[in-house]
């Protein structure tokens, strides 16, 4: 009864995933524009972000509408096809639970954000206003 249910399901991401991602593509709003030398600047700062997530995690979609939204060129590592970037992300936070943000202060400091609002939040704070 398992592998049936198991097939079953996995059926369904199957049918699901291309309607998501092509949803998400859709549905999400225009990027803000901002002048070159600003959106150097943000560039610059997205290099110390990288944002672990599965390809069609509704709340991977949510957080990549808002790295879209706000133009922000963060790095994004597959955790679920990916079993090294799985493993950092396991070893690290002590789970394998997506999305989470990667943050890297200058001083070398690492701190990890899992929540989607909380990184949505945190994106919005240090990126809408520049």
């Amino acid at each position: 009864m398992k592998p049936i249910i198991r097939f079953f399901f996995q059926t369904v991401r199957l049918l699901l995933a291309p309607v998501m991602l092509l949803w998400e593509i859709i549905s999400r709003k225009s990027p803000v524009v901002r002048s070159a030398v600003a959106q150097k600047a943000v560039d610059q700062e997205c290099t110390s972000l990288v944002l672990y997530q599965f390809k069609t995690c509704p709340f991977c979609i949510k957080v990549r509408k808002e790295m879209h939204h706000l133009a922000l060129p963060i790095t994004r590592l597959d955790a679920q096809h990916d079993a090294a970037n799985r493993a950092d992300l396991l070893a690290a936070t002590g789970k394998a639970k997506v999305p989470c943000l990667r943050i890297t202060d200058a001083s070398g400091k690492v701190q990890w954000m899992h929540d989607s609002k909380a990184i949505i939040g945190y994106l919005q704070n240090r990126f809408a206003s520049v």
